[in-house]
C-alpha cells in the first residue's frame, strides 16, 4: 500500500526544516486597489481561540489550532493540532494597519500597501 501521497508532499520533504507535528496551511494571495490580500484555508479553527496573527519585520506570520474530537475514530484524514504558515508582505506594507476575517472556514487578511512609484528613472549626467 502507498502512502499518502498528499499527507507526504504536506509534510515537507524529508531533511527539510519543517517542525515535526507542525502542518501547513494552504493560502492565496492577491492584491487589490492598494490592499495586499492573504487567504487561508482554516475549517473547524475558532477564530477567537485558535489563530494567531502576528507582523514582524515584513513577515505575516499565522499560526492557528485544531483539537481532535475525543471519540474514537476508525479512520480520519483529517488534520489536528498545530498549524503554521509565515510570507513576506510587498515592501512598504503597513502592518499596523491590517485587518482579519473569519468566514466559513477561510480566514482573510488584508494590509494596505502604498501605491510604490514604479517604472525607471533617468538620472541626467552633467559634463564638468
Amino acid at each position: 500500500m502507498l502512502p499518502d501521497l498528499f499527507a507526504w508532499v504536506e509534510s515537507g520533504l524529508p531533511g527539510s526544516l519543517a517542525t515535526p507535528g507542525l502542518h501547513g496551511i494552504r493560502i492565496e494571495e492577491s492584491s487589490k486597489e492598494g490592499m495586499y490580500i492573504l487567504r487561508a484555508e482554516l475549517p473547524g479553527v475558532d477564530p477567537v481561540e485558535g489563530i494567531e496573527l502576528s507582523i514582524s519585520e515584513g513577515v505575516l506570520t499565522l499560526r492557528a489550532e485544531r483539537g481532535a474530537e475525543t471519540t474514537a475514530k476508525h479512520h480520519t484524514e483529517f488534520r489536528y493540532g498545530t498549524f503554521a504558515r509565515s510570507v513576506r508582505l510587498p515592501a512598504g506594507a503597513r502592518g499596523d494597519d491590517a485587518t482579519a476575517e473569519y468566514t466559513d472556514g477561510v480566514l482573510t487578511v488584508e494590509v494596505p500597501v502604498p501605491d510604490m512609484k514604479s517604472g525607471t528613472r533617468t538620472i541626467p549626467v552633467r559634463r564638468v
